[in-house]
């Protein structure tokens, strides 16, 4: 089975959005030094991350049963990858919240129906982890994966 388009055409979104994190990791730091991550920044990099999480975990349920092997791997990388979600989750926690985020007086964020608006991070990983504790146990969360290292040189 082989696609309509060229290769370099080949998931135009998925390009788009990796140009995008690329694009914004060098606008930070082109002025000099990053700045400290804020909430606002780590709420959007983590919706990110459950957007990749969703797709890594679609591409390994197909990717399983023609090719176990990958399959597998996939499922390590999903693993993996829910890890830094957790960990991007607890920092945008261990923050102090930006003073946007204090309700005032008038306001009862209660009655939004989508929740307080600092709870959206929270709901979103809710959603990531119900998704993940489907297939996987806490004991796959805390093994290494697959006993072996692999290195990436740039």
């Amino acid at each position: 089975m082989t696609s309509s388009s060229p290769a370099s055409q080949a998931h135009p979104y998925l390009r788009a959005a990796s140009a995008g994190l690329r694009h914004h990791q060098h606008a930070l730091t082109r002025t000099g030094p990053a700045p400290a991550a804020d909430r606002v920044h780590l709420d959007l990099v983590h919706a990110h991350l459950a957007a990749l999480l969703q797709l890594l975990n679609q591409l390994a349920e197909t990717t399983r049963p023609p090719h176990p092997a990958a399959g597998r791997h996939l499922a390590t990388a999903h693993l993996r990858l829910w890890q830094a979600t957790a960990a991007t989750h607890d920092a945008f926690h261990l923050l102090p919240p930006a003073h946007e985020e204090i309700p005032e007086a008038g306001c009862q964020p209660e009655r939004l129906p989508e929740g307080p608006p600092v709870l959206t991070i929270c709901q979103r990983h809710l959603a990531c982890g119900h998704t993940l504790r489907r297939t996987t146990t806490p004991t796959d969360l805390h093994t290494p994966p697959h006993g072996h290292t692999t290195t990436c040189s740039q």
